[in-house]
């Protein structure tokens, strides 16, 4: 665990503000009235969770040969499984929050997103880096 904490300090801050923000009672306010904003939001914090998932994970292995497909289940199917787990709890746990397909649809384009903009911009620089300090 203490692992975890040393290698995704910030990851983990992340993920434990996704899940008070996803089981707390929300104030009622005129941004209800806005349209889908809610997906955004989703869009959002998943994009953050998983971009800073990949990130810490990029710059934790830039120098070892972990492959690629740990940080593929780690940073976007872990997030995926974990919105999918979320709505479901929501659904079933809570009587103040319902699970939304389209709220589960929003976390995993925000997981998407992320996951590309980590494997077209964030990995080809920090492989720059890592072998420009050699």
């Amino acid at each position: 665990m203490l692992y975890y904490i040393k290698k995704y300090p910030v990851s983990l801050v992340i993920i434990l503000a996704v899940i008070y923000l996803s089981f707390f009672k929300p104030p009622t306010t005129d941004l209800g009235t806005i349209p889908n904003l809610d997906k955004v939001v989703h869009i959002c914090m998943y994009f953050g969770m998983s971009g800073m998932l990949w990130l810490e994970f990029l710059r934790a292995h830039r120098r070892d040969r972990t492959p690629m497909w740990h940080a593929w289940v780690g940073a976007f199917a872990c997030p995926v499984l974990f919105s999918g787990a979320v709505e479901l709890l929501q659904a079933f746990c809570t009587t103040y929050r319902g699970g939304d397909w389209l709220d589960f649809a929003a976390n995993t384009t925000g997981a998407v997103l992320a996951s590309l903009v980590a494997c077209f911009v964030l990995k080809p620089r920090v492989m720059r880096k890592s072998t420009d300090q050699r």
